[in-house]
């Protein structure tokens, strides 16, 4: 495929199939090559959440997952999926609590760390506009609600990942690779900064976790949303 406007794509393309909606291009391509082969028709659009590139009920339903925490109008991005979604269809938007994120190390530089991270990817979604509320989660069904979908359904469940005994070094690797792509995108020198004391942080906890061996333990837990509605007759109107 080519560039962004290669991949609109028309709406008729959509009848019968599985769409997929992305800003990045390069997302769209892995999904494409991902989904290649498939008992299904799957076909992928780069737009905006918040300017979808349909018509009005184009779906027969809609879902995003972990999204609407990067975007700082929530009220337009649910309307749209309103808009696009049949009458009577339904929507599925699942977000995290982010105020209630939990993380426990049992090292003090993790905890100095973790601090760390914290503000830096805070600080970095602030400069980039994303959504200020940190507890997204709990706030779609009045979102919902204030955009003509009736909220049905909310189930609540906990992610979590534990390690006990000093993580492998692919963890760390992984880690110091996704600071140096937020570095990379940070326009701010004092961003930039953050995230270079953010990368010392991570060094010295990597080492102090070798050195802690079997009694390391680290856990992190969050708790996600899963909101459920249906689309009423006169939303996105």
């Amino acid at each position: 495929m080519g560039d962004a406007e290669q991949m609109a794509l028309r709406l008729g393309d959509f009848l019968d199939s599985v769409g997929g909606v992305d800003l990045v291009v390069d997302r769209l391509r892995a999904a494409t090559v991902a989904t290649r082969g498939i008992n299904a028709r799957a076909l992928y659009a780069a737009a905006d959440a918040c300017h979808l590139p349909f018509a009005d009920g184009t779906f027969d339903s809609t879902f995003c997952v972990a999204v609407l925490q990067h975007i700082r109008d929530l009220s337009r991005a649910v309307s749209e999926l309103a808009r696009v979604t049949q009458p009577g269809g339904r929507v599925l938007v699942v977000e995290p609590d982010n105020a209630a994120r939990y993380w426990f190390s049992s090292v003090e530089s993790g905890m100095i760390a973790a601090d760390l991270g914290r503000r830096f990817f805070g600080s970095l979604a602030e400069s980039r506009g994303e959504s200020p509320a940190s507890a997204v989660g709990p706030l779609i069904p009045g979102v919902f609600g204030a955009n003509g979908i009736e909220p049905i359904s909310v189930h609540l469940f906990p992610v979590s990942v534990s390690h006990l005994g000093s993580p492998p070094p692919t963890l760390w690797e992984a880690r110091r690779a996704a600071v140096d792509e937020a570095i990379a995108k940070a326009q701010d020198g004092a961003l930039r900064r953050l995230g270079a004391d953010y990368q010392k942080a991570i060094e010295q906890y990597a080492r102090d976790a070798e050195k802690a061996g079997a009694t390391f333990v680290e856990i992190q837990n969050t708790m996600l949303f899963a909101t459920v509605g249906t689309v009423s007759e006169s939303a996105g109107k």
